[in-house]
């Protein structure tokens, strides 16, 4: 049905597209959506096609096909046929990207979300020591925090301690 919405008002095919796409949640982190993440970038239908435009929180991150696969099994599912999913990588992703309503899903959900993404111009310095980060303990509040992995369980993310109430905590890093 939406299918056929779809070729009689392209508009409203077009927003129901989006309202779907903008639904599919981040196979890392199931507690945000993609739009919540800022990776769906554009919904548009094109003689029926719905294309979907994404974008990856950072070069080659392995979620990438299941977030295509997962848009285009959800458009299938609501009446959409034709779906094509594009990348795009021009401009990165940032994680200021991040919606309000993804931060306070990740602090609902124990995560440390980002602070602002750091600034450059011209050449970008490689630096093997942790990042100094000011942040807070997502379930306590507390500033005594110490870094024991640059790296958690994904490449976006780094494990910390809280210091006051003991528990551990990832972050989602600034990018």
């Amino acid at each position: 049905m939406t299918r056929v919405a779809s070729r009689l008002v392209p508009s409203l095919g077009s927003e129901r597209a989006r309202e779907v796409a903008a639904s599919v949640t981040d196979p890392e982190m199931p507690m945000l959506t993609l739009d919540d993440l800022g990776v769906l970038r554009d919904v548009a239908l094109h003689d029926g096609t719905v294309v979907v435009t994404i974008t990856p929180t950072y070069s080659g991150c392995p979620a990438m096909a299941a977030m295509r696969d997962d848009l285009v099994h959800r458009l299938h599912d609501h009446g959409f046929t034709d779906v094509q999913v594009r990348v795009s990588l021009h401009p990165a992703w940032s994680s200021d990207w991040i919606t309000p309503r993804g931060r306070q899903a990740m602090a609902d959900h124990g995560l440390s979300a980002p602070g602002p993404a750091p600034r450059h111009e011209g050449a970008v310095v490689l630096s093997l020591t942790p990042t100094r980060r000011n942040l807070t303990c997502p379930r306590c509040r507390s500033s005594d925090v110490e870094v024991t992995s640059e790296f958690g369980p994904t490449a976006c993310k780094a494990l910390y301690r809280c210091a006051s109430c003991l528990e551990p905590f990832e972050h989602v890093k600034e990018i």
